[in-house]
């Protein structure tokens, strides 16, 4: 059935909707990155270049050698970064997504419940929070995990994806303590469907879609497991 729900997604992936959202959040992804570049290239600009006589070797520029550290630390940062921010500027577009899935598959659903302020940046510190300490548990795992490091980096992003795209669908149509309890009861079920999402996030460019497939996907898994829910 989750794979059925993310084939439903896919087929969706031409929506007018979903390619706009796409558009948008990889523009704002490439100003954002194109803005630390710049950054980075004023402040790279400023170090001093630092150069000694060695021994044996002659005059070494350690100002050239730093700067080439420093773009490096940037293009690997810039390749880490562009998944997780391209996925939060989507988040802020999760109701056009989530809009179009159900106005073509459940059209007979009525209005999405206002959503206080406080309870969309309570639900976010909470994420944060759980965000944070999952990571840190894997950097401890991930020593030790050697040929399995793979499978500790999807079941941690599983589990992050899982949790937060349910919740964000989830809040859409019921209230916080109602879509915890539903999250909390099909624990299994979101956490294979979040890995199943984390599985092309090592795959770049690929990984970009991953946030409009899996709001879209979490939006037909809600309606699906909450059709005996509450309300």
């Amino acid at each position: 059935m989750i794979l059925l729900d993310f084939l439903r997604a896919l087929g969706q992936l031409g929506d007018r909707a979903f390619l706009l959202v796409l558009a948008k959040a990889l523009a704002l992804t490439v100003a954002l990155l194109v803005a630390l570049w710049i950054g980075a290239g004023w402040a790279i600009a400023l170090l001093p270049d630092w150069s000694v006589e060695l021994p044996l070797i002659g005059p070494a520029s350690f100002g050239l050698a730093a700067a080439g550290i420093a773009w490096l630390a940037v293009l690997a940062a810039s390749a880490l970064l562009m998944f997780p921010v391209a996925a939060i500027f989507i988040g802020f577009f999760l109701e056009e997504i989530a809009g179009a899935v159900e106005r073509r598959h459940y059209p007979h659903l009525p209005p999405v419940r206002p959503q206080p302020l406080i309870e969309t940046l309570v639900d976010a510190l909470q994420f944060f929070g759980v965000m944070v300490a999952a990571n840190l548990l894997a950097l401890v795992i991930y020593p030790f995990s050697g040929p399995f490091a793979p499978l500790v980096f999807w079941a941690v992003n599983g589990f992050l994806l899982g949790r937060e795209y349910f919740q964000m669908v989830a809040l859409r149509r019921l209230p916080p303590d109602q879509a915890r309890a539903l999250r909390r009861r099909h624990f299994a079920t979101i956490f294979t469907a979040g890995t199943l999402m984390a599985l092309p996030l090592s795959v770049p460019l690929v990984n970009l879609i991953v946030p409009v497939l899996g709001v879209a996907t979490f939006t037909h898994l809600f309606h699906r497991l909450s059709r005996g829910a509450p309300g």
